[in-house]
């Protein structure tokens, strides 16, 4: 039996990644800031409640739930995309929020896993604005960029552990919602172009995305890949 641990299970692809791998019969450790109700009682799915912007008292609070546990895959999913709009209109304080949660909470995760706990793989929830940075994606892409490059330096720094950043593709989340309900597409191509696109239900971007995790096994640790340019056939 594996066991994996998930951040960000309240919704969307975390929500899906966490119902793939129970219907897979593998334990699922997930964390975050609010209970899943679909997964309460469910035989195998262990949850902790943390609120992952609280950065700076995270790595603390996550040890002794994943202390002495021995983890097959861990997934970064939790984060937060950020107001879609102009490099002068975004404040620092916004941009610092959406680095605690996509940047410097996984640091504190993984720096709880390496010093408490046995890892065989990590992979973190990257994303193709990493390298686009298209009009309007600011603070998520430096963000997600930066998470790239973490997770390289990890993957440098301990090499008997697989580390990846993996882009899942377009997912129909409740992010993806928010984002075309509030960015004009006729301002921002960009999200015209997702619009246009082939957006995945969460549940296929799960199934993709845990392929993603198994085939990125096969290519140098600390790479970023994107599961819509991957083989994923066994």
């Amino acid at each position: 039996m594996k066991r994996v641990l998930v951040t960000g299970v309240s919704s969307g692809l975390g929500e899906a990644i966490a119902q793939e791998c129970l219907e897979r019969g593998w334990e699922v450790y997930a964390m975050g800031r609010t209970p899943n109700k679909r997964f309460e009682n469910r035989p195998g799915y262990y949850f902790f409640q943390v609120d992952l912007g609280e950065v700076d008292l995270l790595r603390d609070a996550v040890i002794p739930f994943v202390r002495d546990h021995d983890f097959d895959l861990v997934i970064l999913n939790a984060g937060v995309l950020g107001e879609i709009k102009p490099m002068p209109e975004i404040s620092l304080e916004e941009i610092r929020h959406v680095m605690d949660v996509n940047v410097w909470a996984n640091k504190q995760i993984v720096d709880a896993l390496l010093t408490h706990a046995q890892c065989r793989q990590i992979v973190a929830v990257s994303s193709g604005a990493a390298r686009n940075a298209h009009k309007g994606w600011g603070s998520y892409a430096i963000s997600k960029a930066a998470l790239n490059t973490m997770i390289k330096l990890y993957a440098h720094e301990n090499p008997a552990i697989h580390f990846s950043a993996i882009a899942p593709g377009v997912i129909m989340t409740p992010m993806l919602q928010r984002l075309f309900k509030s960015a004009d597409p006729s301002v921002y191509d960009s999200v015209q172009r997702i619009r246009d696109g082939l957006i995945l239900s969460p549940e296929e971007g799960a199934r993709r995305f845990l392929a993603g995790c198994e085939k990125a096994l096969e290519h140098e640790s600390g790479s970023f890949l994107d599961v819509r340019t991957m083989d994923l056939q066994s």
